[in-house]
């Protein structure tokens, strides 16, 4: 009897689901797709067969989450490699937070899913959406291991003293107040991919990750363990985002509460939706906010010149935090894309050893590369994540485990 090898990931999110089967003897990818705007008229799906480079697209209402994944199976199914396909061997789901208790993938049962519900509170916008998607995938493929990989279990090492609040501790007990940290399949994969690029085992390595994307975090990576990232309890602190303010004095919120008179609703949707780059200057698009700037757009420079001075300040704290820098990796959208935005975050940091390569900074291309001159203390690399496959490979290695 042959062995499964293949693993279909699903990333579920509140009005999408976001799929690849990837064939873990070379990690390949067989099919990717996207279905949006779930449970409107518009929804649409898009479907990608690797092998025949095949396109299709389907527009037209899909109701809800289970319709969506039996359109996904269908897809597959023309392709030859449909969920019913004894080469099938898990699904692996994205799961966002999984709080202190899990802290490496899962094999999704009851319990697994009581768990995840328990955590909706700390994050109200992506947890019922993942539970929806491991529901669907489970009525659908019932006999097969359904995988959980959390975002915050690469976190889940950081001691006490970068993770807790300066809050009393019974209290943030109670309530599960703590930084968790989030990205976390994407600094799991580019903390690894950079060790790698340097010749080196991760154990061997200290590295500073920058995932910029409209989301975005950083974290400090000492010999293949988190001791530090810029998320905290929810994805809203740290670097200025698309949308998001990141780190904000919290008086800031009573300030809006007691003299603006808004309600705790309006002020999580300003911080959360209506701010950052978008809050800043009315664009979340780093590519529209450099063309503005080049046109000579003030309010477009100074968001630029806000969301740099954070980066920088993480970049400089996480030099603090590690001791020693052996590599800073860019990666995500902004991240391996935007040179001028590495070129920016790097200006002036020469004392830490750190400098771009004009030349090489400006290069696009999807493997890892350096780009920094040979001659630099600390390397600078364009780090492409891969989410899908981290999360691919960690479900395998589990399931292989079990077997």
């Amino acid at each position: 009897m042959t062995t499964p090898t293949r693993v279909l990931v699903l990333n579920s999110g509140s009005s999408s689901v976001k799929y690849q089967l990837l064939d873990m003897r070379d990690s390949s990818r067989l099919a990717v797709g996207l279905v949006e705007r779930i449970g409107e008229q518009t929804s649409r799906l898009e479907h990608t067969c690797v092998a025949s480079g095949e396109r299709r697209e389907h527009n037209g209402p899909i109701a809800d989450h289970d319709a969506a994944l039996k359109a996904v199976a269908e897809e597959l199914a023309r392709d030859g490699v449909g969920l019913d396909s004894p080469e099938l061997a898990a699904i692996g789901h994205r799961v966002v937070h999984g709080g202190m208790f899990f802290t490496e993938p899962t094999v999704i049962d009851e319990a697994v899913l009581t768990e995840i519900e328990r955590l909706i509170p700390v994050a109200p916008l992506h947890n019922p959406a993942n539970l929806t998607g491991i529901r669907t995938a489970t009525a659908l493929r019932p006999d097969l291991p359904q995988v959980a990989v959390f975002d915050t279990a690469f976190h889940t090492t950081m001691p006490e003293a970068a993770a807790r609040y300066a809050i009393n501790p019974r209290i943030a007990d109670r309530h599960r107040i703590r930084r968790y940290g989030f990205h976390g399949t994407s600094h799991a994969y580019v903390s690894r991919r950079t060790a790698r690029l340097l010749g080196k085992d991760p154990s061997e390595v200290n590295v500073i990750v920058l995932h910029l994307g409209n989301g975005a975090s950083a974290s400090a990576v000492e010999k293949g363990r988190c001791v530090d990232t810029s998320m905290g309890l929810t994805p809203l602190e740290g670097l200025v985002m698309g949308t998001r303010s990141g780190d904000l004095d919290p008086a800031v919120i009573f300030h809006l509460a007691r003299v603006g008179g808004m309600s705790m609703d309006e002020i999580d949707s300003l911080l959360n939706k209506r701010s950052g780059l978008f809050g800043l200057c009315g664009d979340n698009d780093m590519r529209e906010i450099r063309r503005r700037i080049d046109e000579g757009d003030e309010e477009a420079a100074l968001a630029f010149d806000i969301y740099i001075h954070r980066l920088k300040k993480y970049i400089g704290a996480y030099f603090a935090v590690l001791g020693r820098v052996d590599a800073v990796a860019f990666t995500a959208g902004v991240g391996e894309n935007a040179a001028p935005v590495r070129e920016a975050a790097v200006a002036g940091l020469e004392p830490l050893g750190l400098a771009v390569d004009g030349e090489l900074n400006a290069v696009r291309g999807a493997e890892p590369r350096l780009i920094s001159p040979a001659s630099a203390r600390v390397a600078v690399a364009v780090v492409p994540t891969d989410e899908e496959l981290e999360i691919a490979t960690q479900t395998y290695e589990l399931v292989g485990k079990k077997s």
